[in-house]
């Protein structure tokens, strides 16, 4: 098959400051990815490859020439150079995007499940993004008005105990069974401290923390989620590890609780779909995240999440970053209380 692609950046708005223990993001710069072929014209299939800043292993200085390497290499052979990828996550995922939806005749409804017909959504969990007390508290007492019925906290921006007075709020009120509590430290705890600030959060009635220290820390990490008091899921510590042989070795070193995963950070769909059955094999649950992409990206992953989970999703997955952006990119995709919705005919 031959294949033309057009690559286009895009810079995402953000509507406030989202705060992480990185830093604070107020732009997204983007790549959207255009397949056609003159095999098949009027045909259309449109990927996202989207990197985070200083996160990302693929984030390089010459992404924009790596990226259009890659779709060289797809034109000239018809396929997707899976192997030659695995170091560029992110370019591979806005390639299996484009082709994904050029599969489907290009239709936005990317799976063929009850979600992408437009009969189920996907529960999903609020996201609560780092700042004052002040702000944080509204941005909670915001999400549980909507709905929600898993919130979501950053935390590590702030002092350690203002965040437990943040999640007592919610505690005080609404108990495990009504609101279930998570919390992403991004990295932000030392490893000689997390043990005696996971005992404090467990207090609280917490589902699991994000990635409570920096990753490449494995044995440190591995301590942790044997003698925690709360179950630790593995997010930026995922990052890099996108050979099959480092991802076993990474799950049976550590032998975390859960993974997070996020596509576009975590070796593509493909990738993604490996972490699963690797993680299944060793009784590790997930759930799938996207990474502050466009709609485009997001309605992928919103797809992918209801093809590799099935129709009975029974944990809140991470898909509620496409309200962020002033700017994005309009899609049949609608949050109607706590669910993500793809409605195609509304």
């Amino acid at each position: 098959m031959m294949f033309c692609i057009d690559i286009a950046p895009h810079t995402l708005h953000f509507k406030q400051p989202a705060g992480t223990s990185r830093g604070v993001y107020l732009t997204r710069k983007t790549w959207f990815i255009t397949l056609s072929s003159p095999e098949n014209p009027g045909v259309k299939g449109v990927g996202e490859s989207a990197p985070l800043p200083n996160l990302s292993c693929d984030d390089l200085p010459n992404y924009e020439d790596c990226l259009r390497h890659a779709c060289q290499r797809l034109c000239e052979t018809g396929e997707i150079q899976h192997e030659e990828l695995l170091p560029y996550p992110s370019i591979r995922f806005g390639l299996e995007c484009a082709l994904w939806q050029w599969q489907r005749n290009g239709d936005m409804a990317l799976s063929q499940t009850p979600f992408g017909r437009g009969e189920m959504g996907i529960p999903i969990n609020g996201l609560v993004w780092m700042g004052t007390f002040e702000e944080m508290a509204a941005r909670i007492e915001e999400k549980l008005k909507q709905g929600f019925r898993c919130v979501k906290l950053k935390i590590g921006a702030i002092d350690f105990e203002r965040e437990l007075q943040l999640l007592g709020l919610i505690r005080n009120t609404f108990s495990r069974q009504e609101v279930e509590l998570r919390v992403d430290a991004n990295g932000a705890f030392e490893p000689n401290e997390a043990l005696a600030k996971l005992d404090k959060l467990a207090m609280l009635d917490i589902h699991s923390i994000e990635q409570p220290i920096a990753k490449g820390q494995w044995h440190e990490m591995a301590k942790l989620c044997k003698h925690s008091p709360l179950p630790i899921a593995l997010d930026e510590e995922l990052i890099g590890a996108n050979s099959l042989s480092m991802k076993e070795t990474l799950l049976d070193t550590i032998s975390p609780q859960y993974l997070v995963l996020k596509p576009s950070l975590h070796s593509g769909i493909a990738g993604t779909k490996e972490w699963i059955e690797l993680a299944q094999k060793r009784n590790i649950d997930s759930w799938i995240t996207s990474a502050l992409e466009s709609n485009v990206g997001l309605n992928a992953i919103a797809h992918l999440t209801s093809e590799v989970y099935g129709p009975q999703i029974n944990m809140p997955q991470g898909l509620g970053t496409g309200q962020l952006f002033t700017d994005n990119i309009a899609m049949p995709l609608q949050i109607k209380g706590d669910n993500l919705w793809f409605l195609p005919n509304f």
